[in-house]
C-alpha cells in the first residue's frame, strides 16, 4: 500500500488511514473525503491534534509552498463529511444485502458466523451491547452514531443493533469509522452512557 507523511508530525503511514487536503483555486484548503480531488494532496494523520497543529501552526501552508486560507470551520467540516460517508456506507450495506440489523438477528448471525463489523448505537443500553459483543470479541466495535442516525442510514426511525458482514463494504467503512473516531478523539466502540433514557 502506499504510504505517505503527515504534514503535522512528519511520521510515515498507509495513506488509507489518512487525511487527505487540497488547495482549491481560490487558494482555500478542502478537505478530500473521498480522496479523488485534483491537485496535490497535502495528508495528515486522523488525529484531533495532528488537525489542530497543521491549523495553529500554519503546516498547510508550509506543505504547499504557498499562501493558503484555512477556513474556520475546517475541522467541523472534516467531521461532518466523515460522519455522513460512514453513514452512506451503512445504507450502501443494506442495500447490498451485507447489512443485518436487530438485536436477535445481529445475535443470531454472530453465532453463526462471528465477522465483520458490529454497529452499536452509541444511546443504546449497554447491557444490550454486551451481550452482544460477549458473542464475538473479535469482531471490531463501532458506536459513534446515535439510534436515529443508524435508523435513517438504513431506512428506520431507530436501530440500536447493526452488522455489516465481512467483506470490502465492512474493510471501507471501518477505515472510514476508525478516521471519525480519530479526529473526534473518541474511543471506536463509543462511550455508551449509563444513564436512563436508553435505547433497548
Amino acid at each position: 500500500m502506499a504510504e505517505r507523511k503527515c504534514i503535522a508530525s512528519n511520521e510515515v503511514q498507509y495513506k488509507e488511514d489518512m487525511l487527505r487536503f487540497v488547495v482549491g483555486p481560490d487558494a482555500n484548503v478542502v478537505f478530500d473525503a473521498k480522496g479523488n480531488l485534483p491537485g496535490r494532496g497535502l495528508w495528515l494523520s486522523a488525529r484531533q491534534d495532528m488537525l489542530e497543529i497543521a491549523t495553529a501552526k500554519n503546516k498547510f501552508a508550509k506543505a504547499a509552498r504557498a499562501k493558503v486560507r484555512v477556513p474556520d470551520n475546517l475541522a467541523d467540516e472534516v467531521v461532518r463529511q466523515l460522519r455522513a460517508g460512514c453513514l452512506s456506507r451503512v445504507g450502501l450495506a443494506r442495500r447490498a444485502g451485507v447489512l443485518t440489523q436487530g438485536y436477535e438477528k445481529v445475535r443470531a448471525a454472530l453465532k453463526n458466523n462471528p465477522n465483520g463489523v458490529l454497529l452499536q448505537a452509541s444511546d443504546g443500553s449497554s447491557d444490550g451491547r454486551e451481550k452482544i459483543t460477549r458473542l464475538a470479541p473479535d469482531v471490531s466495535v463501532v458506536a459513534l452514531f446515535t439510534a436515529e442516525e443508524l435508523g435513517h442510514a438504513i431506512g428506520r426511525d431507530n436501530a440500536v443493533h447493526a452488522l455489516i458482514g465481512a467483506g470490502k463494504m465492512a474493510k471501507a467503512f471501518l477505515g472510514d469509522a476508525r478516521k471519525l473516531a480519530g479526529v473526534t478523539n473518541q474511543p471506536l466502540n463509543g462511550m455508551l452512557p449509563d444513564a436512563s433514557g436508553q435505547i433497548e
